[in-house]
């Protein structure tokens, strides 16, 4: 299994040539054989960019997250508090984005890559990460 960051889920979504090689090729590999993982923390930040037309989605939020869970292969991972805390804890220097901190917290725990191009987490040796 693998998580994905925010991002990564909504170019799978809406525009996969974003995605570099290495990513296509793991996406389509776990899609069928373990499921994608996207947090919760993923559906408020798209909900919160979408909120101040930060983010232009193609549905309202409620109807574009009704279509969006039901991609193949997407398994969405409630926040559990047991992240919550872990991201207060994570070792090492890590910048302060609360959603950031989430899905580094949720990909330590489960031992999963994290697919991201996010310079911030890919510079963080504490999480595995694929780009």
């Amino acid at each position: 299994m693998i998580l994905l960051d925010t991002h990564i889920w909504l170019w799978i979504l809406h525009d996969p040539s974003q995605l570099s090689t290495s990513a296509q090729i793991v996406i389509r590999a776990e899609e069928a054989k373990y499921g994608l993982l996207v947090s919760a923390i993923s559906v408020w930040e798209i909900a919160v960019k979408s909120s101040l037309d930060k983010l232009i989605l193609p549905f309202p939020i409620f109807e574009w997250y009704g279509l969006a869970k039901t991609h193949s292969g997407i398994v969405i991972e409630p926040l559990s508090p047991i992240d919550a805390i872990a991201s207060t804890q994570l070792p090492g220097d890590f910048h302060k984005d609360p959603a950031d901190r989430i899905l580094v917290a949720i990909a330590r725990r489960y031992k999963i890559p994290l697919i991201t191009c996010d310079v911030k987490i890919l510079n963080y040796s504490h999480v595995q990460t694929i780009w």
